[in-house]
């Protein structure tokens, strides 16, 4: 009887799974895994693994994602890092069920594995230095040379690992090599190092170990302790998988897991690698991990992204086995997407220009109705206060206007969103600069929103503030992190050197409506005719702060771009 497929989406990955559990391939398991290494923090990267070993459980019935921690590097993880990536994963909206684990727990059976392969001749205590080593491996081309301890006893090699692990031997004296084949064309079948001594503390077992498992030897057996039937990692270990099978069943592991590749996801103008992501917050050149000009699933939260979008994104890229850079406008689709049905509406004025309505009653407040939401009519709405002096975008005011553009200028109309139509009678000027500091208007009573006189129609609506009820904030605006793709950055050069000096622009001064009073940290806003934007952390009652997490499409900015190009 074969294992009907489960619905949802579809991929080669899906595809191999499927099939095996139709062929009772490990017994119809299926249970993968979710594997980082506890050195840094995730980013979007990860969320596409995430979605999809998370995914590819819990679309088969009794399937399992585990969350293992490969912690075999004593000297680059934390603590900080293993609750950070519980944090992220819980975020994203899965959750392991119990199952978490760490190639910690396992450092017992890893060297018992060890130990086997040394008996079978499979394992050999190398004692050449790291330059001499490299000068034995060979290159591309050129087979590597066997080093003069590979022809060590059996009885030999096990003395020697013994003493690696008793503490008695320096860094760098000694490592365990396998021994496979040092003029194999894969250049990782060259008898790879499978332990290195390092004196050491470990965050979870203390000063216990003083020699350590590598990745390639510990992340496969981790799996086949584990029992994992489809280890699912991205295409950089492609060459490695022959060494993961050849470990698994040299060190006669009980279960054989399946390693199967696909594409790493890819951003333009963004840092996708954590070892530079980690230079850029060692060296403070942005905030912290958390920062939303990062990747990072935590700067991403913090810029206002939703889980749901991340998901939306990384369910529609899908799975490929090429490599493939994906633009980050797609990401932002998402995220507009997903902001538009539930975001709140607000007006906020970024960069405020004065404006006084002069025939209207000096001291007189109107509540004005306001559209929460015309995506969700369950949202309602509320009240805007209306007064005699307000606040509008510097930007939608041109003394001189040019042509298309239909906003207020001398002698025009425009409507004020939820409100009426003005009319600019003047303009103020600094007699200094010569800039523009405040309008006066008039407005026209009969033309109220929602009145039968709205059908009078202008060719431009705006948003404003009530000068007397604003409340004001800082508004921090977020551009690409780096001026030019990483992939056309020379590998030798500098990366850090096309960092965008004016990837944070933070704007003070800026007016909001005072239904933002009590907005709590996290909380997400569409500012009319801005874009979406999001409580920061360092928010209070007193001093409101937002950042952007993107912009709406502004179609007079692509005009004016195009004009000044002409």
């Amino acid at each position: 009887m074969t294992t009907p497929a489960p619905s949802g989406p579809s991929d080669f990955i899906r595809d191999i799974v499927a099939a095996d559990r139709a062929t009772g391939k490990h017994d119809g398991r299926v249970v993968t895994r979710f594997p980082p290494e506890p050195n840094g923090y995730l980013h979007i990267g990860h969320a596409k693994s995430i979605c999809l070993n998370f995914g590819i459980a819990n679309e088969n019935p009794g399937g399992m994602c585990h969350l293992r921690f490969d912690d075999t590097n004593p000297t680059t993880e934390d603590p900080e890092y293993v609750q950070a990536i519980q944090e992220d994963v819980r975020w994203l909206g899965f959750d392991w069920h119990g199952k978490m684990f760490y190639a910690s727990d396992y450092f017992e059976q890893l060297f018992a594995f060890a130990v086997t392969l040394i008996k079978k001749g499979n394992a050999y205590v190398d004692s050449l230095t790291a330059d001499q080593m490299r000068e034995h491996r060979g290159t591309l081309t050129e087979p590597g040379r066997n080093s003069p301890y590979r022809t060590r006893s059996a009885e030999e090699n096990l003395d020697l690992f013994q003493r690696m692990r008793a503490g008695e031997c320096p860094d760098g004296a000694h490592v365990l090599r396998a021994k496979i084949d040092m003029a194999s064309p894969n250049i990782n079948l060259r008898d790879p190092v499978l332990y290195r001594i390092r004196h050491a503390a470990h965050y979870r077992t203390g000063t216990k170990w003083c020699i350590y498992p590598a990745y390639d030897y510990a992340h496969p057996l981790s799996d086949a302790i584990e029992g994992i039937t489809h280890s699912i990692c991205t295409l950089e270990f492609e060459d490695h998988r022959p060494l993961y099978d050849w470990v698994v069943a040299e060190a006669e592991a009980l279960h054989r897991p399946q390693q199967i590749e696909f594409a790493r996801l890819n951003l333009t103008f963004a840092v996708m690698s954590k070892r530079k992501l980690l230079e850029l917050v060692e060296k403070k050149l942005v905030a912290g991990w958390d920062d939303p000009r990062l990747p990072t699933i935590k700067g991403l939260r913090r810029r206002g992204y939703t889980p749901e979008a991340i998901r939306a994104f990384c369910e529609h890229i899908g799975v490929a086995k090429r490599d493939a850079i994906v633009e980050m406008q797609l990401l932002e689709h998402f995220i507009r997407e997903d902001l538009n049905k539930r975001s709140p509406r607000v007006m906020a004025v970024l960069k405020p220009l004065k404006v006084v309505i002069d025939n209207h009653p000096d001291g007189t407040v109107e509540e004005l109705d306001a559209v929460n939401n015309p995506e969700d009519a369950s949202a309602g709405t509320r009240k805007v206060p209306f007064s005699r002096i307000l606040y509008i975008e510097q930007d939608d005011f041109r003394e001189d206007p040019p042509k298309q553009f239909f906003r207020l200028a001398p002698g025009r109309e425009v409507r004020l969103r939820y409100a009426y139509i003005i009319k600019c009678v003047s303009a103020t000027k600094d007699p200094h600069t010569g800039e523009v500091t405040e309008l006066h208007c008039t407005y026209d009573p009969e033309t109220k929103s929602g009145s039968s006189q709205e059908q009078r129609k202008v060719k431009a609506t705006i948003h404003w503030v009530s000068a007397a009820h604003a409340l004001n904030a800082e508004v921090r605006l977020y551009h690409p992190l780096l001026v030019t793709d990483p992939t056309k950055i020379p590998a030798d050069h500098d990366w850090t050197l096309y960092l965008n000096p004016q990837s944070l622009e933070r704007l003070t001064g800026c007016l909001v409506e005072p239904c933002l009073r009590e907005a709590q940290g996290g909380s997400r806003f569409q500012f009319e005719r801005q874009g979406y934007f999001c409580v920061d952390p360092d928010s209070s009652a007193k001093a409101l702060v937002f950042n952007r997490t993107v912009s709406l499409k502004d179609a007079w900015a692509k005009i004016e771009k195009a004009q000044q190009a002409r």
